[in-house]
């Protein structure tokens, strides 16, 4: 590594460690804008009062945030953080911080110096580099030595200007509208996602923001609202975010797991399904979840439950309709570590669930949702315009959530307790609507920014009763999620 010739203060980081030429280059400039910087953000309002806008969309209130690159910690504040901790190079940008943020930590040092990190003690939620990543001299070692701060559930969030607009930024730096940056890196979404691969990062999602980044009299924010989330537009924008998770080890131990049954009108099923079902675990839990049948659904689960003693069988009767509901309730009353649900018409067939719970016990995964439409299926498992229909949504809410889906609606998902329950402390952002119970698990884990994984299944004829899915109003349900889905999670 290249350092600089002399060995004076200021040419060290806080633990004496000799920075860079180039690190100490940055420090200088910053050091000399600290007291403009207000003026620069002040002449850019609508840039950063939309980027700031975004994050606070990715990061929840309350949680624990370590920023690299922190600069006067005016982001830091505005995420509400429970533990707010900044880093910076500049000592002049880490007094200013100090100065307007009180409440908040602030530490002048070099974050690819192993000694000035060791400084900042503790885990945290989120780690984020805003504008900070072109300013490395080494990415990946830096991302790879911000491990020391994570746990299994950390989210580390990277957010740069894209590529496209190096020309536009540079001459807007020439003639005075943008604030000077010096020497920096210009890194693609690609090149961010592979070097946090190389560094032990998994990315979860990736997004585009600011097709315009001015208001002009609001039509720069409908643009950024409506237009710039479109496909292909989107590659377009200004802004650039990336989210990504430690990559997944491998687990200590098997947790615990309970396998919810919605059923309404399904009598025929109930037992079959407790014979059907594998032993997958030690430590299951099998929750009957009945929907006011007209069938005796309800009494039959008494029966099988009395009939297999030693299986850990409860029985409840949801108090509102619709499969959702039913969800809602068997969730809240269940005692696994992971949650599953099979649906009780066994088209999904219960031999397959080993496999959901394989992905998420072993971190591949921290939603598993199961896919009918990956497999050829039974001849009468799905009529051709619900295939059609299931496609074409499923397309459409892989592009809403920035992540891969092949079948939304396919009844087996799966997903930590301790992650529900952060889905049901957010559920005011999306309300509580859903009568299926899928989209509402789908949202809160796009907007918790889990590990989605789908697993095909062969999905199968039903053998007992009939179909509960109406494929014109249902159909209209989906449009309008579709709707609710854009404005919640792309027009923000």
């Amino acid at each position: 590594m290249t350092t600089v010739s002399n060995s004076s203060p200021e040419s060290k980081s806080s633990e004496g460690r000799q920075l860079t030429q180039r690190q100490n280059t940055v420090r200088t400039l910053f050091d000399r804008l600290a007291p403009e910087i207000d003026q620069w953000v002040a002449r850019n309002r609508p840039f950063h009062d939309a980027d700031t806008a975004y994050l606070q969309f990715l990061i929840p209130k309350n949680a624990s945030v370590l920023e690299i690159g922190c600069g006067l910690g005016d982001t830091l504040a505005a995420l509400q953080p429970s533990r707010g901790v900044g880093i910076d190079l500049s000592p002049a940008i880490v007094a200013r911080a100090k100065e307007r943020h009180s409440d908040l930590e602030f530490h002048t040092g070099n974050a690819e110096d192993a000694a000035d990190l060791a400084r900042i003690t503790g885990e945290f939620d989120i780690i984020l580099l805003s504008d900070t990543i072109g300013f490395l001299d080494d990415c990946e070692e830096t991302l790879r030595a911000l491990h020391r701060f994570t746990t299994p559930h950390t989210r580390i969030i990277v957010s740069y200007y894209s590529r496209l607009w190096e020309p536009i930024l540079g001459l807007a730096e020439k003639t005075g509208f943008k604030m000077p940056q010096g020497q920096h890196t210009w890194l693609s979404t690609t090149d961010t996602m592979n070097v946090l691969d190389l560094a032990g990062w998994e990315s979860i999602m990736r997004e585009w923001r600011q097709l315009i980044p001015k208001r002009w009299f609001g039509v720069g924010t409908f643009v950024n609202r409506y237009i710039a989330p479109l496909p292909g537009i989107r590659r377009l924008c200004l802004r650039n975010y990336i989210v990504a998770r430690p990559a997944p080890k491998a687990p200590v131990a098997k947790p615990s797991c309970t396998v919810l049954i919605p059923c309404r009108n399904e009598r025929g099923n109930i037992e079959n399904a407790i014979q059907r079902l594998p032993k997958f675990v030690a430590d299951m839990e099998i929750l009957y979840v009945e929907g006011h049948s007209q069938d005796e659904t309800y009494e039959e689960c008494l029966r099988v439950r009395d009939a297999y003693p030693d299986m850990d069988i409860k029985v409840l009767r949801q108090d509102g309709k619709g499969k959702g509901d039913a969800v809602r309730k068997g969730f809240d009353a269940a005692r696994g570590d992971v949650l599953m649900i099979l649906d009780a018409d066994l088209t999904m067939p219960p031999e397959a669930l080993p496999k959901f719970y394989q992905a998420i016990a072993s971190g591949k995964g921290e939603f598993i949702n199961g896919s009918r439409l990956v497999y050829p299926m039974a001849d009468r498992a799905m009529r051709f315009l619900n295939w059609v229909a299931n496609r074409t949504f499923a397309y459409i809410f892989s592009f809403l959530m920035n992540q891969r889906f092949t079948d939304t609606l396919c009844g087996t998902k799966v997903l930590w307790k301790h992650d529900y329950q952060k889905i049901v402390a957010n559920r005011h952002y999306f309300g509580d609507f859903d009568p299926f119970g899928d989209f509402d698990l789908i949202f809160g884990a796009a907007r918790l920014n889990l590990k989605i994984v789908e697993i095909p299944i062969r999905y199968a004829d039903r053998t007992y009763g009939e179909t509960q899915i109406s494929r014109f109003r249902h159909g209209w349900m989906l449009l309008r999620m579709v709707l609710f889905a854009w404005r919640k999670l792309k027009a923000v």
